[in-house]
């Protein structure tokens, strides 16, 4: 997420009281998870195993729970939780704006574009031209639809990331600030949940078609002529590459890439990245052909048993 004007690091510190390590007016643009920042933005860090990692980002202003070597060209912000710090800087930039209509006056539609009844579009979402979204869908607040997008009944489009701390008292929720974008040409099936990134963009890419029953994961990306059957769920941090195929109920782990033009039967459990241009089967996911005459080498087992033991 970009903030709406440039602050300075001493203006970010005294929004979440803290100390700093840095110039009073170095460059803060914007805020961001570490697997999407740019120069000018804040990544947090709370776990000594994570330090390096986020001091080497792109990020240039890191938002950590102890004062560490400064790397030239950054800055720190040492907060005793930045878990918690990072949720009110989101508060403060993104705070929860209250719905008092149906559809938004702050929302944008295309020409030609169709808003069955008992839908709920929220702010600052843009939905372009020829459009049906059916009866019952719910668009977030900050959503972007393209042109000729189909969107079926039931199906919700930016809940928040499903993204919690463990804490003695319970969990504690990461609170979500981007947004979910949808590009042109695709069609989204009933009861589909499409959660809004952390901080940056969860993207269905142009072209791709969603069956029923589907989840998507906050900060995925799904490419471009993709296909997707009912009951699939891909966690966050995902990349899809084009013209992947998922059949019904593949689950796939979070922070995975799975290559172009890959193949998933159905009922597959994704654990790690896959190559694109290969069909995969079983849990964990391996290519169909070997796992498919592994089992069949299986089941010849008893019969291999029988043979020995009338040979004794």
């Amino acid at each position: 997420m970009k903030f709406p004007n440039p602050h300075t690091l001493k203006q970010i510190a005294g929004l979440i009281d803290c100390e700093f390590v840095g110039t009073t007016d170095f460059p803060v643009l914007g805020m961001n998870e570490i697997h999407v920042v740019e120069p000018g933005d804040i990544v947090f860090v709370d776990h000594p195993k994570y330090y390096d990692k986020a001091l080497n980002s792109a990020a240039t202003i890191i938002l950590i729970n102890k004062e560490v070597d400064c790397p030239e060209g950054k800055a720190l912000l040492i907060s005793d939780d930045p878990f918690r710090d990072f949720n009110k800087l989101t508060d403060y930039f993104k705070p929860f704006n209250v719905a008092t209509s149906s559809i938004s006056d702050s929302a944008v539609i295309g020409a030609n574009s169709v808003i069955q009844p008992n839908c709920f579009i929220g702010h600052n979402v843009v939905i372009g031209e020829n459009c049906i979204i059916h009866a019952n869908v719910s668009i977030y607040d900050d959503a972007v639809i393209g042109n000729n997008v189909t969107i079926h009944s039931g199906t919700v489009l930016g809940a928040n990331a499903f993204y919690y701390k463990k804490r003695p008292e319970g969990f504690d929720r990461l609170k979500s600030c981007g947004r979910v974008v949808i590009e042109d040409h695709v069609d989204i099936g009933a009861n589909c949940t499409i959660d809004r990134g952390v901080t940056g963009d969860t993207t269905i890419k142009e072209g791709s078609k969603l069956d029923n029953q589907i989840q998507i994961g906050h900060d995925t990306i799904i490419g471009r002529k993709c296909l997707i059957a009912s009951q699939v769920g891909i966690a966050g941090c995902v990349v899809v590459e084009d013209e992947v195929t998922f059949w019904g109920q593949v689950g796939c782990t979070s922070g995975v890439t799975i290559g172009a033009k890959a193949v998933l039967h159905a009922q597959s459990g994704i654990s790690k990245s896959l190559e694109g241009g290969k069909t995969y089967w079983g849990t964990p996911a391996q290519e169909a052909r070997a796992e498919m005459k592994e089992m069949a080498n299986i089941k010849q087992i008893p019969e291999i048993l029988q043979f020995i033991k009338s040979k004794k």
